[in-house]
């Protein structure tokens, strides 16, 4: 292998915690703290492995169904977002919620709601099975059709052609998306926008640096879960734009050192709901190997903050940000 001062490794900017998963990870630490343990969560409040488990350790208890939930507790709904049923079941057990929905995820349910009133079939694009896509599908299920890449196109079925909008699913590759819906107004010519984009601004900016990146690198390396959809993008798009290869990995210790075989340059970002430390344990794991400090790629400068969830800033008196 080449000299060790050869070896170098680029780090993403923007990588790590977006705005929306800052502020759901909050939600449940300070729940924690203002309430005491336990405090329940529906589904995981992120898909990251390392974030659940370091919460189930404070107290929080994660939950797949609202009915698990004992009847009067406090449950937090997860930053993917739920359906309205899982709010009327929340009542239905006198439980106190705590919703920690992304905005950006609400502003998709909304723009459901408002099309499904005007009469639109909605075409969502997104993955089957995903909480995002479950909980959009919730708020007008007789309008929503799921798409699932641009092989789904063909088996759309709408009742009236000239009334279909798209919808998508908020952490989706931006260029999968793009030819989905190149696909989709081939077939419905009339077919009509959201009104901004659905993909959200985390997940774009995401991976314009691992575009960027994985031009000028031989691996990449993403940290995050494999049930984490802008993880698993992450990877895709840096074998799409140059890497040789690219992996996902929760922590440090999962890498394999024949991965870095022949390798000069490592590029290293992580999911939108990865903590960094995790990063820098990745980094160190590469500099005990001789890859030297990281050379910071930044493309996008990221300044978006989201407030508490409402129930939080009543009880602590929070004034909006």
């Amino acid at each position: 292998m080449t000299a060790n001062s050869q070896r170098r490794v680029l780090l993403a900017k923007p990588r790590g915690y977006c705005a929306g998963v800052d502020r759901a990870v909050q939600a449940v630490e300070i729940a924690l703290e203002k309430y005491g343990a336990p405090i329940y969560v529906r589904k995981q409040i992120v898909h990251n492995v390392h974030v659940v488990k370091t919460l189930e350790e404070r107290g929080a208890v994660f939950v797949d169904e609202t009915e698990e939930v004992p009847e009067g507790a406090i449950v937090v709904f997860s930053a993917h977002g739920v359906a309205p049923v899982v709010h009327e079941e929340a009542q239905g057990l006198s439980l106190r919620t705590i919703d920690a929905t992304c905005p950006l995820v609400t502003k998709v349910h909304k723009e459901a709601v408002r099309f499904a009133a005007q009469g639109y079939d909605i075409l969502l694009i997104g993955h089957e099975g995903h909480e995002e896509v479950i909980g959009t599908t919730g708020e007008a299920p007789d309008h929503i059709h799921l798409v699932d890449g641009p092989d789904d196109v063909a088996n759309v079925h709408v009742r009236d052609p000239e009334k279909v909008a798209w919808l998508s699913q908020t952490t989706l590759s931006v260029d999968e998306t793009i030819a989905t819906v190149e696909k989709l107004r081939e077939r419905f010519p009339n077919l009509t926008d959201p009104p901004s984009d659905d993909i959200c601004y985390a997940t774009q900016n995401r991976q314009t640096a691992v575009k960027e990146m994985a031009a000028r690198s031989q691996l990449v390396i993403v940290v995050g879960s494999t049930n984490s959809s802008n993880s698993v993008r992450l990877v895709e798009v840096a074998k799409e734009h140059g890497a040789d290869d690219a992996y996902l990995v929760d922590y440090a210790e999962q890498i394999d050192p024949a991965w870095l075989d022949g390798v000069t340059t490592v590029g290293v970002t992580s999911g939108a709901s990865v903590p960094d430390e995790l990063v820098q344990d990745v980094l160190a794991w590469l500099a005990e190997r001789g890859f030297g400090e990281a050379e910071e790629i930044e493309s996008v400068q990221e300044s978006m903050r989201f407030s508490l969830p409402k129930e939080l800033r009543k009880d602590l008196r929070i004034t909006p940000v």
